[in-house]
């Protein structure tokens, strides 16, 4: 079994602000920051970098989420309008081709909601199709208001209100570079 050394050299590095201490181990290499006594100080930028994991990791489940009820909800209104808007007086609101060209919309966002974040190709368009999805349903909350029916306000706001909050996350909280 090989052993190596470890050799720590206190002062500053080269090419850094702060103090720190290089650790030495075979041939690898670390820095680690201290403050002025000579501690270790990982622990505030380790906080950070924990909470901006777990809130990427949230936004990541939010927007699986989103894109499974908004790709249910295009595919329902491109294929299946018929079946669909029997017996729901707010489908009446919009003839059928602005139905088929919203659930067209829902289909492109559903894609711009993980393939841009995911590939690292583009990710602003995930922002664009939270936001364009949030519109939307602050024009869902406004026709159901309109025919007076309840649960799809209320789904449809909280569907906006989780869509702003993906565009928002994705904008300034946990921005995919």
């Amino acid at each position: 079994m090989c052993r190596r050394s470890l050799r720590v050299t206190k002062g500053p590095l080269r090419n850094t602000k702060g103090n720190y201490h290089q650790v030495v181990l075979g041939h690898w290499i670390w820095a680690q920051k201290v403050d002025r006594v000579g501690r270790n100080s990982p622990a505030r930028a380790d906080a950070e970098t924990g909470r901006r994991h777990a809130m990427n990791v949230l936004l990541w489940v939010l927007q699986i989420l989103a894109a499974l009820l908004y790709g249910a909800s295009g595919v329902m209104k491109v294929f299946m309008f018929d079946k669909v808007s029997e017996g729901v007086p707010s489908f009446g609101a919009l003839p059928r081709e602005a139905w088929k060209a919203l659930g067209i919309l829902e289909l492109a966002c559903t894609v711009g909601l993980i393939v841009p974040a995911a590939l690292h190709w583009q990710p602003s368009l995930t922002v664009v199709a939270a936001a364009v999805l949030t519109i939307e349903s602050l024009v869902f909350v406004w026709v159901h208001a309109k025919y007076r029916e309840i649960t799809p306000i209320i789904l449809s706001g909280v569907l906006g209100l989780l869509m702003a909050f993906i565009a928002y996350g994705r904008m300034v909280l946990a921005p995919i570079i």
